[in-house]
């Protein structure tokens, strides 16, 4: 799969949402993070807002959700017109039982993890997802420096990805960037979420093409790439 680039509209201006879409019409999705201020110390958006965002673009939505009861909210942001959903494991009560919901539902599901929980003990669970996301900082806030120790938690996720043979995305969100994002592709990331990286360009649209050109050249030379 060719990388794909998901700007955040956590870095966009949130009162031209609509025109913050459009300024970045040619990227694979738009990742959309729903914070309640409880499961992170922040407060953004949610449903009503994900209804008028999918009515204004035709960029899917890849939904983020940082909330407490996944399980009990996440449906609602697929019924909001969201083609993706991502919900935290450490959040989730069911995450087997969620991520069937969102797949029934129609969308892609999606399961994160913090950067301080292990992937291992959640290998199994790998087949019912479409989308794995590793978080490269602490969840909450955009702006955030990368952190390089992730770099090898998101190489055993896709070796377990390549032991099961599934077509499953690897996205990584917090602090991508042209300095880091080579890195992240190298080490078995296809999906790459870039914030301020994006919106806080003089041309996002440019800047999502650059990103995704650094990212292909990168996995044009990665190991795990090279032995599909």
């Amino acid at each position: 799969m060719a990388p794909q680039i998901n700007p955040s509209i956590l870095s966009a201006d949130f009162a031209r949402l609509a025109d913050e879409a459009k300024a970045v019409a040619g990227a694979d999705w738009l990742h959309v993070d729903v914070m309640d201020n409880h499961f992170v110390p922040n407060l953004t958006l949610g449903v009503p807002v994900v209804e008028s965002l999918a009515r204004a673009t035709d960029t899917p939505l890849d939904c983020h959700l940082m909330i407490e009861a996944p399980d009990r909210w996440a449906p609602q942001y697929v019924e909001a017109g969201a083609g993706s959903v991502t919900f935290h494991v450490e959040a989730a009560a069911a995450p087997v039982r969620l991520a069937r919901e969102i797949r029934a539902k129609g969308a892609r599901a999606s399961m994160a993890l913090r950067p301080a929980t292990p992937i291992e003990p959640y290998e199994d669970l790998l087949p019912e997802l479409d989308m794995l996301l590793i978080m490269t900082v602490e969840p909450g806030f955009g702006g955030q420096a990368f952190l390089d120790i992730m770099l090898p938690k998101i190489r055993r996720t896709r070796e377990l990805i390549s032991k099961h043979g599934l077509e499953l995305w690897l996205q990584v969100d917090g602090g991508v960037s042209a300095s880091t994002i080579e890195r992240c592709a190298d080490a078995g990331a296809d999906v790459f979420v870039a914030g301020s990286a994006v919106y806080g360009a003089e041309d996002p649209a440019e800047a999502v093409r650059a990103l995704r050109n650094r990212a292909a050249a990168a996995t044009g030379k990665a190991s795990w790439a090279c032995d599909h």
